[in-house]
Formats: C-alpha cells, structure tokens, sequence
C-alpha cells in the first residue's frame, strides 16, 4: 500500500512539474482595450488581460506566453492546439462550453451598452446595429428586432458608426464608454446597459483539466488578497464591477 500511495504521489508532481516545464501559450485578440491590445510605442501586447496573466502564470509556476490571434478563429485555434488558453474578454456563455470549458470568471458579469451619434439613435426595429463578430453582443442584436452588421475587429463596429453605416454600436461597456468619454461628444450612449453572460474567464481545451485547476487556484487567490479588484480598477477605472 506504502508503494501504490509513494508511486502515485510520484506520478503527481512529476505530471506537475512537466506542465511548470512547458511554455504554456494564451491566445488573445491583441485588438479590445483596455482588455488586450498593441502598445503603439512598444509595438507589445499590453492591456489588463496581458498583466493578469502574467501574474496568474506566476502564481500557478508556469512560464507563459502570449500569441496574437484574430477573434473569429480564436476558439479553432485553440482545439487544433496552436496555444493553450484563451483571455481573449471572453464571455462564459452555455453555447461556448459546448465546444470548450472556462475556468472561474476573472471579470464580473458586467454591462453591454449601445452608443451611436445621439442619444436617441434607432437600436430597435429599422435600425442598424454593428457588432464584433462571434460576440454574445452580435447574438443579442440578431435576436432584438434591428438589422446586425458584423465586422471582424471592435474598432471596426465602432468606424461604421462615425462612417454612417450603423446607427449604433454594442459592446461591452468597459470598451464603449471610454471611447464615449474621450470623443469629445461625438458619440453618445443610447438607451439602458443590457447585462449579458457570465462574466469573463480563461478559455481551454476540455482535456487540459491540470491546467484548469492551477489557473482556477490563482484567480481564487487574487479575488481573496484583493489583487483582482486592485487590477480590474487600475485597468478599467473606480466604477468597475469588483467581486
């Protein structure tokens, strides 16, 4: 019995210090301030999703690296293999844990607003709303009654927006309202925030389940040190959701 308990013991930490070993790689847009994108003076990944999983890596005693990919194949990305996890501001949504699992939420459930030219833009029936492709935002405006215009990245959904295309963009607040706050009263937000999803966590493959538990362990850290609210603050502002 001593034998069997040393021996699967031993087959624990060596399983455990492989995975420290590897380069864990996590996909992520690089395109959705202040979530993820492109520092133009250092040409680097920057953002909120970038430090906390830097920090997240650290906890758990794995080295990390970040690899850019475009959101509409990010997920496929992820099941042939091409990285590891996704902190991508992605919604925990029932239709995505179909095809992959999400480890506990590192952003609270927060707010989808819509923002146009006036407040009083047409988001309803003859409307044009644009959204970010694969979003559960895109989702919610096919099912509203309005016409959805996809496009590719969010600062696309927002151009059609200056550009006349679209009545309205919807997205996440903590994305939209900056863009409110510092375009100098070109844009307004319309109507009321809808509450969408489950909040946002790390995306994996349903078979890494030794890599759910150690991202799972330090997001349980950070929200219990308050390093979490501390960073989701820092990134997104006083009046952030905090858990």
């Amino acid at each position: 019995m001593k034998t069997l308990i040393l021996t699967t013991a031993l087959v624990a930490l060596t399983a455990g210090a492989a995975l420290a070993q590897e380069v864990v790689r996590i996909g992520t847009e690089g395109a959705y301030e202040p979530y993820n994108f492109i520092d133009q003076a250092t040409g680097e990944l920057t953002g909120f999703e970038i430090e906390l999983g830097n920090e997240l890596c650290s906890r758990a005693g794995l080295t990390c690296e970040f690899v850019q990919n475009a959101w509409d194949s990010i997920i496929p990305n992820l099941q042939s293999g091409n990285y590891d996890m996704i902190m991508a501001g992605m919604s925990i949504t029932p239709e995505r844990e179909q095809v992959i699992t999400f480890t506990q939420n590192y952003v609270p459930p927060a707010s989808s607003v819509y923002v146009g030219l006036s407040a009083d833009a047409n988001i309803g029936e003859g409307g044009v709303v644009a959204a970010q492709t694969g979003t559960i935002q895109a989702g919610f405006v096919a099912e509203s009654g309005a016409t959805l215009l996809e496009f590719a990245t969010p600062d696309e959904t927002v151009a059609a927006v200056r550009n006349g295309e679209a009545d309205a963009v919807f997205a996440d607040g903590e994305y939209l309202l900056p863009i409110v706050e510092g375009s100098g009263g070109e844009l307004a937000q319309v109507g009321e925030p809808v509450q969408l999803g489950g909040g946002v966590g790390i995306g994996l493959r349903d078979s890494d389940e030794e890599l759910k538990a150690k991202m799972d362990a330090a997001i349980t850290a950070m929200k219990e040190d308050g390093s979490l609210n501390a960073m989701l603050e820092k990134w997104f502002g006083a009046n952030v959701t905090r858990f």
